[in-house]
Order: C-alpha cells, then structure tokens, then sequence
C-alpha cells in the first residue's frame, strides 16, 4: 500500500532534507522512525528537497509499505520515534499512482525578514535579521515582474541539477506584519536556491539600490552574476504543496509560522 504523510521539522539542525555523510538529514530520522513502526526498512520520496536550514510546515512524502498500521502509528506512533525538530502532521492511504513530488502541481515558500534595528534572540533561527530599512511596495513591484513562465537561470546555483531553468511562477507577494517583512512565491517547481537568491534581489530593491525594474533586467540576463546576493536559508520555509483535486491534504498554512502573529512595532523609525 502507498501512504502519504505531512511532514513539518526545524532544519535548523539538519543538513538538509536528502541523506548524506556529513551530518544528521530529515529524510534519515524520518525513514528510521517508520522503519521502526513498519518493522521493516522503507524510503520515503518528497515533494521537494529542502536544504541545510531551511524549515518546512507542509512537506508531503509517500512510501510503500506491506505493514497494514492503523492511521495511529503513521501518526503518533511515529513522531514518537522521531526527534523533537521532526514530527509528522497528518496521514492519507493514497492510490498506487499518487507521487509526493510528480503528482504536485505547484509549491508555496515562504522567506521571513525581521526588519528591525535591533536582533531578536527568539527568531534568530526563524527568519534573517536585516536592520536597514525596506520598502515593501517597491518590493512588490520587483516581485510581480516574476509572474509567468521565465528562464530563471539568474537565479539557479551552480550546483542546480535540473535540466531545464524554464519555471512558472504562480505567485509573488511581499507584504509586512509589524518588523517582519514576508515574501510567499508558489510556482510549478523551484531551482537550486531560487527562492533565496530571488530575495536577495528583492531586498536590494527594497533598500533602494536599485530600481523595481531592475528585476526584470535581471530576468532576462539569466546570469547568476548579475542577480542580489542569495539570502541565508534560515528565514525560508517551505509551506504547502498543491495537488490535484483528486489528492484532498490538510492545508499546513493553518499551521503557525513567522508571520501571522507579530504585531511588534518597528523600530526603525
């Protein structure tokens, strides 16, 4: 039988999401815990790879498993398995034919800015501190000259393995709650560090370096030289995965994230 779970962890202390030899992986705690329950060894396949940093609130993975388990044990009995920075939110029996990451339509990231004069020790981990002044309209604008089909090589890593740079962004909102500065981007698929080399684009606009339409420059250029720097993975989330109507999940963004409650004041004034 194939199964699909929603999966939310830190990544503060991963070295990513995929298995490697230098250090502790999401996907390794995550397929120990449900080998464990199974009691017997299984892959898991996610809807998108997440790197060192990055945190996820609605990551969706499948895997096939001969172990008929009551809904329970893919739940509670396996976050009981898992470390504190891991835990699986919901459980769905799915067809044969269901893919966590071919079957999704679209993705949603978001990146958090704390866009304060002074640092906040609680969200050190949960979003990048950046004291100097950002204008979220201008933002905005940059932000919209995203949406459409585009070669977004300007964008990609060096290391990006995808074969083509060709991706549709559905999506690009930048708006503030308080000192948090938020910038939520859904596309078909997602580069090699897209999302935060886009934002390091967009808060070089933002600070008033350069003009809006400097972002469209950037576009069509497609070199990664000519881009903003890439933001530190830290203030990236990974917030839901769309699919299918036929493919009915829990909608992680009612989960709390950085975001959706601070009502600070800033200080930057």
């Amino acid at each position: 039988m194939r199964i699909a779970l929603g999966i939310e962890y830190d990544g503060t202390p991963f070295c990513g999401w995929q298995i490697q030899d230098n250090g502790r992986s999401v996907q390794g705690a995550l397929e120990a815990a449900l080998s464990s329950v199974a009691d017997h060894p299984l892959r898991v396949t996610c809807a998108g790879r997440t790197d060192a940093g990055v945190h996820a609130v609605g990551q969706v993975v499948h895997f096939d498993t001969v172990s008929d388990r009551p809904d329970r044990a893919w739940t509670i009995g396996v976050n009981s398995c898992l470390p504190a920075d891991v835990a699986v939110r919901w459980v769905s029996r799915v067809a044969d034919d269901f893919h966590a990451r071919f079957s999704a339509v679209a993705r949603t990231y978001r990146y958090v800015i704390l866009n304060d004069r002074l640092r906040s020790p609680l969200l050190a981990r949960r979003a990048w501190w950046y004291h100097r002044p950002l204008d979220t309209d201008v933002m905005q604008a940059a932000a919209d000259m995203l949406l459409g089909e585009h070669d977004f090589s300007a964008f990609r890593a060096a290391e990006c393995q995808a074969h083509s740079p060709v991706r549709t962004v559905l999506s690009s909102k930048v708006s503030r709650d308080g000192s948090l500065v938020l910038i939520e981007v859904t596309a078909n698929a997602f580069l090699h560090h897209m999302v935060r080399n886009i934002l390091g684009t967009l808060v070089h606009i933002g600070r008033g370096d350069a003009e809006p339409a400097w972002m469209a420059e950037v576009i069509a250029g497609r070199d990664r030289r000519g881009a903003g720097m890439t933001a530190p993975a830290h203030g990236l989330y990974f917030v839901s995965v769309d699919y299918r109507p036929a493919f009915e999940f829990p909608d992680p963004r009612r989960q709390p994230i950085p975001g959706g409650t601070d009502t600070r004041p800033s200080t930057l004034d």
